[in-house]
């Protein structure tokens, strides 16, 4: 059975992982829905799903200035206890991530955030470009809908390729270190700073 963006959607909704471990998943498992949930639970990954409800109150907040001193970032994660808040792999974790949001400038946490103004700048733009190329209407709007989502995932942290490790979505990575921590981690907010 062929993996599908239905499918994949589906299982990002029955699970909350991230969409690029769904689609793996979904492709070892060879489009089954049953047996993805199956081999996520096995691998732990559907248990930081159930942590997710639970309240990240605690936490740090770590910045990053870059070499010029002409680009800032703070940044707050939250986790469940001040036992992993002083944790030496999570403090460093969230240096890392700070670190990401310097280099690649990302404008909110998660892809449905993206503001509708933004997105309607950006879709005339794209009709202007596609019209110049004169693609029919009906292409055209198959091209705008991957061009919103290719927008929506770049201009989110989440759904960014870590810039230490291009094959992880910072998302994954957050839930990797959710499972290793034990607890629901998650990004709170950010402020980026540039001369």
């Amino acid at each position: 059975m062929a993996v599908t963006l239905e499918l994949i959607k589906e299982l990002r909704e029955l699970t909350g992982v991230s969409t690029m471990t769904c689609k793996k998943v979904l492709e070892e498992a060879e489009g089954n829905i049953d047996k993805a949930i199956e081999l996520l639970r096995k691998r732990g990954e559907t248990k930081a799903v159930e942590r997710s409800d639970r309240s990240a109150s605690q936490g740090i907040i770590s910045t990053y200035v870059h070499g010029n001193l002409h680009l800032g970032v703070m940044v707050h994660i939250g986790c469940e206890t001040d036992f992993v808040a002083r944790n030496t792999e999570f403090v460093e974790f969230v240096h890392d991530i700070a670190m990401h949001i310097a280099a690649t400038n990302p404008l909110y946490i998660k892809p449905e955030e993206v503001s509708n103004e933004l997105l309607e700048k950006e879709r005339e733009i794209w009709k202007v470009q596609l019209a110049a190329e004169g693609k029919p209407e009906a292409i055209q709007m198959k091209i705008m809908e991957g061009k919103e989502k290719k927008f929506r995932e770049e201009a989110a942290l989440m759904t960014q390729p870590f810039v230490k490790n291009p094959d992880m979505t910072v998302g994954q990575l957050l839930t990797d270190m959710g499972l290793k921590m034990g607890e629901n981690i998650q990004v709170v907010r950010f402020s980026r700073y540039s001369i």
